[in-house]
């Protein structure tokens, strides 16, 4: 049962359901607290790194990275951060001209490009963040854009914390296996768990506890929307997306029963 309500609440509904960054990932307190230790140990503790993440669509990998990096903006203020999404670059070696453009170097070709980035993070200067989303799209013959990457992390003198998102669980057992060899070893893993039943109910009660009056969808919809959420896929996005529609649907139905709503005294 959805009771009628005035038309913005509709919109602050909709607004509230939007996927969008939140102040608070519900859910992901374990996963927050690690991505911040991890980039106070090794961004402001000066410690080259690498870390792994890896999670299916909607579970909040990135939006959960992107609020770390908000709530530590002032901690990582001395040091350069850059955020590539790799499906944007158009090949796996489009990265490397990519990071040089960030980080105002001058662009090359080839291994002249690849020679001035090493050169560059190995010097002296502050230490450089480099966050990859959707790392899998790097994959290429042999590895070798992986593999220059990640081992740039494990050079002597380096100054680059590295921080990969993708999918698949196993890209590294998969295609960086020689990297355990190393003494540094392989990057740190982090896994994001679909999200459960209870999980993905909260975060919708919470989007729209923030809408004032009645509620816009009552709890055993929002319920019902969780469970066949989680079932299938555990997609956050996907849950979010749903509730939004059918607030919509709502919408127009009451529109529709108030422009249909006879006037006083049987008027027409």
């Amino acid at each position: 049962s959805v009771p009628p309500c005035a038309g913005t609440c509709y919109q602050q509904a909709k607004q509230v359901l939007h996927v969008a960054v939140p102040d608070r990932l519900q859910g992901r307190e374990r996963e927050t607290g690690i991505l911040q230790q991890f980039l106070r140990e090794h961004v402001q503790g000066r410690r080259p790194g690498s870390l792994y993440v890896s999670g299916a669509p909607g579970t909040g990998k990135t939006a959960c990275l992107s609020r770390v990096l908000l709530d530590c903006k002032d901690e990582l203020a001395r040091s350069r951060t850059v955020v590539l999404n790799c499906m944007a670059l158009g090949s796996p070696h489009g990265v490397f001209p990519a990071l040089a453009q960030h980080l105002g170097l001058p662009t090359a070709t080839g291994r002249e490009q690849i020679r001035s980035l090493e050169k560059h993070l190995t010097a002296q200067g502050p230490m450089v963040l480099l966050v990859l989303d959707e790392l899998d799209q790097l994959e290429s013959k042999g590895q070798d854009v992986l593999y220059t990457l990640f081992e740039w992390t494990q050079l002597p003198s380096s100054r680059l914390v590295l921080v990969g998102l993708a999918n698949a669980l196993d890209l590294t057992d998969r295609s960086l296996a020689r990297l355990g060899a190393h003494p540094a070893g392989s990057p740190r893993l982090l896994h994001f768990p679909p999200y459960t039943k209870e999980q993905l109910t909260h975060i919708l009660q919470e989007r729209l506890g923030q809408v004032a009056g009645d509620p816009v969808l009552d709890t055993a919809a929002l319920q019902f929307c969780a469970r066949k959420v989680s079932a299938v896929s555990g997609d956050a996005r996907k849950a979010l997306d749903i509730c939004r529609r059918a607030v919509e649907v709502v919408e127009l139905e009451v529109r529709g029963q108030t422009l249909l709503k006879p006037l006083p005294g049987g008027e027409l």
